[in-house]
């Protein structure tokens, strides 16, 4: 898949970059001063919102830009994935976090707003299966169990129900609502289609209140990206998951070398091309978040990218530079 395709772009906002990107390349004050940014002194707003996964990663990266662009306003939402592509695809944002590809709809629902953007992979992440502490009886679930646990027909509600060795525990389920690209997700890899769920569990776009649920009852269970779970290593315990090759727990090496499966994804940002041939704060922005997406991943906590998705990544930004345009009928 090339990342950086972009879809819908027609040839004057290919242009409209182009000189964009030009006017800053030709400007006087523009020595280099961190990876992505230049010595050029910007303002205004960039507006962000979308997937509650990414979120921490495009705040840190808000943080460490406002280092040196103190004038620019960065404002980060935490909508969902779904919720905040509805919000970009009516023109509210600039750039959309995601922790899953764009789908069809919204990509038509963009399409008819003249919303033409950049897809971006710029961090990993391991999906990661929670439990109360008190879950001391196993470390390990399989695909299957999960999928017992979490399929739309089940009335799975005490531990032994999942397996007979386990005790009899009540199960108290928490998890992602239903705008969350992590509920589409694991759905699609758990139980083989995206959106197919049990409903009766607690539900939220806000994963620190999953963290909450999961940890103040006893025998509950959720998911969540794995830096949530990092920042809170002390309140929860984290489940390896057998996806067929035995128990793999989720970690940095495991999400970049492809043992963690199914749960290992890749994270995303999507920028308006209006707003990059048209702000250039938001363009700055941008280059600045992929040229440091490694360091930007350390500082949050999230999983960098693999060798070889840098060098893809570095090529999608030299796309940009560049004012490349792909044919509007191009898939990312």
């Amino acid at each position: 898949m090339n990342l950086s395709t972009l879809r819908c772009r027609t040839a004057p906002i290919a242009v409209a970059l182009a000189l964009a990107l030009g006017a800053t390349a030709c400007g006087g004050d523009d020595e280099t001063t961190d990876a992505g940014t230049t010595a050029e002194k910007l303002s205004g707003a960039v507006r962000i919102d979308g997937s509650s996964t990414v979120f921490p990663l495009s705040e840190a990266a808000a943080e460490l830009f406002k280092e040196v662009q103190p004038d620019v306003r960065v404002t980060v939402g935490q909508s969902g994935t779904g919720g905040g592509f509805e919000k970009f695809c009516n023109g509210e944002t600039d750039i959309s976090d995601a922790s899953r590809s764009i789908k069809d709809e919204e990509k038509a629902a963009c399409e008819a707003k003249g919303i033409a953007y950049e897809e971006f992979h710029v961090a990993n992440d391991a999906l990661t299966v929670v439990v109360n502490k008190d879950v001391d009886f196993t470390d390990c679930l399989t695909v299957d169990q999960l999928k017992k646990i979490w399929g739309p027909d089940s009335k799975v509600a005490n531990w032994n129900q999942v397996d007979p060795s386990f005790p009899s525990k009540p199960l108290k389920l928490f998890g992602p609502g239903t705008d969350s690209g992590t509920f589409d997700y694991f759905t699609a890899e758990i139980n083989g289609e995206e959106g197919a769920s049990r409903t009766d569990y607690s539900p939220s776009e806000d994963d620190n209140v999953i963290v909450q649920g999961v940890s103040g009852t006893p025998g509950g269970l959720g998911y969540f990206g794995f830096s949530y779970f990092e920042e809170n290593a002390d309140k929860l315990k984290a489940l390896q998951i057998d996806g067929g090759g035995g128990c793999v727990a989720p970690s940095s090496d495991a999400a970049q070398n492809g043992t963690y499966k199914p749960l290992a994804r890749p994270l995303f940002v999507y920028p308006a091309a209006s707003a990059l041939s048209s702000q250039p704060q938001v363009l700055a922005f941008v280059e600045y978040y992929v040229a440091n997406a490694e360091k930007i991943a350390e500082e949050a906590l999230f999983i960098p990218l693999n060798d070889t998705q840098k060098s893809e990544l570095q090529a999608d930004l030299e796309k940009l530079k560049s004012g490349a345009a792909a044919s509007p009928s191009s898939t990312g």
